[in-house]
């Protein structure tokens, strides 16, 4: 049927459409009783369920963002960072002077303007620092697109700190967008320019590399490379007994008592920076600049903290644990007067494991000097609180000490049969054979008898 025919089945008009017939008169009836209209829009109960299932959305996604440990993104605001005219072009840069009596956790800043130069390449195991003005050295810090490092790593943010005075003064350069990084290095070319050397915690196998390749990249001529402080290195070498590795952020709560409270962590810095980039929001970036702050004060801190206690000698107050790691130090730097002081403090302040490998210093260095007796002393000392995978290396040395030392054979066959695992197979079976044979000798000599006239 077609559109026409079903238009006038329906009533509707259209070219040849009948008029309806009028509908028969029909009697009116009664008015219904009123009913009240239901309301008009959404029913408030769906309204109320779309409210509380927003609400619930919010606090899943905000707790989601907390566990992640990415601070929420604040209301939109400025960049922490303002922007300065400079003769390579405009640099944006956020700026802070800490006081002569600032502190970052229980250690003052200005210590570090206070270490001696012989000292510091002592404890850093590099005798080219021992002529460094370190009243003119340069902290460096970076932040950056990524950790992984080569050319698609971009430093956004180069942290820098120095002394004026006695103040430290915290320059933070900072890459508002990519291709504007020539400025930047061309003002860090002139900070590096006019000091002594580098502080850094890292930047021998990172903060450096990363900048050096930016140079290049850029087409700005590499500044002479500073002698370089690592401080990542002293601190492996003095903290090492610590056993919980040696994270800046655990050092500093461990060894200067600074407890960082809601900072960024970060692995999360670079998805901060890209945000940034994203949406202009430069106020998602204020955490960021915090945290390097903060690591540029502990670099100062730490520096500081280092040398007193390196200078001290094993000074009451600094944990067994750190007193044999610098003996350790010490005793590589050659300084053997130290190495003594400090591994005979350890040993006084540790009864264990720590103790028991601090008298085996102090053993090793009365060797050194001659004293086999006391060497053998603090040995014999060392075994009672020694752990078992510590006796077997105690027992060699004992036994060297008493065959080539104080000539005790017996005793030498005693230690050299315990000192496995220290020396084990074909050494382990000569030094033994080696000892009977020597005790038989001495068996078969005929003893002379002085009481007798010959």
């Amino acid at each position: 049927m077609d559109l026409k025919r079903k238009l006038a089945r329906l009533g509707g008009v259209g070219p040849g459409a009948k008029p309806a017939p009028a509908a028969p008169p029909v009697e009116t009836p009664a008015p219904p009783v009123a009913v009240e209209a239901p309301p008009s829009g959404p029913d408030p109960r769906v309204v109320a369920l779309r409210r509380m299932l927003g609400e619930l959305a919010e606090r899943q996604g905000a707790a989601a963002v907390a566990r992640r440990g990415v601070p929420e993104a604040p209301r939109p605001g400025p960049l922490p960072a303002e922007p300065r005219t400079t003769s390579h072009g405009v640099v944006h840069v956020a700026e802070q002077w800490l006081d002569e009596d600032a502190h970052h956790g229980r250690a003052p800043l200005a210590e570090a303007l206070d270490v001696e130069g012989a000292l510091v390449a002592a404890l850093a195991l590099q005798p080219g620092l021992a002529g460094v003005d370190f009243q003119r050295m340069l902290f460096l810090d970076t932040e950056t697109t990524g950790l992984a490092g080569g050319t698609g790593t971009v430093p956004f943010l180069v942290g820098l700190a120095w002394f004026e005075g006695r103040r430290l003064r915290v320059h933070q350069l900072f890459l508002r967008r990519m291709g504007e990084e020539t400025p930047i290095l061309r003002v860090l070319a002139e900070r590096m320019a006019a000091s002594s050397c580098l502080v850094t915690f890292n930047g021998k196998s990172f903060d450096w590399p990363l900048l050096r390749t930016r140079f290049i990249l850029n087409r700005v001529p590499v500044p002479p490379e500073l002698p370089h402080l690592d401080l990542l290195h002293c601190a492996r070498r003095v903290f090492k007994y610590r056993g919980s590795g040696t994270r800046l952020v655990h050092l500093e709560q461990q060894v200067l008592d600074y407890h960082r409270v809601g900072d960024v962590d970060g692995s999360l810095i670079p998805e901060l920076y890209f945000r940034f980039l994203r949406d202009g929001d430069g106020s998602s970036l204020t955490p960021v600049l915090e945290h390097n702050a903060k690591d540029l004060l502990l670099l100062a801190a730490m520096l500081g903290l280092l040398v007193r206690r390196f200078r001290a000698s094993g000074a009451e107050g600094t944990d067994a644990r750190d007193l044999l790691g610098f003996a350790n130090v010490a005793l590589r730097a050659r300084d053997y007067a130290r190495a003594q002081d400090f591994a005979r403090a350890a040993a006084a302040g540790d009864t264990g494991v720590v103790g028991s490998e601090a008298l085996a210093l102090v053993s090793r260095l009365a060797k050194k000097g001659g004293d086999d007796r006391t060497a053998a002393e603090h040995l014999h000392r060392a075994l009672v609180s020694a752990r078992v995978d510590q006796r077997g290396p105690l027992h060699l040395s004992l036994a060297k000490l008493y065959e080539h030392g104080l000539k005790d054979l017996p005793q030498a066959l005693h230690h050299a049969r315990l000192a496995a695992p220290a020396e084990t197979g074909e050494a382990l079976r000569r030094r033994v054979d080696r000892l009977e044979r020597k005790l038989s000798r001495l068996a078969r000599t005929p003893t002379l008898d002085w009481s007798k006239p010959l």
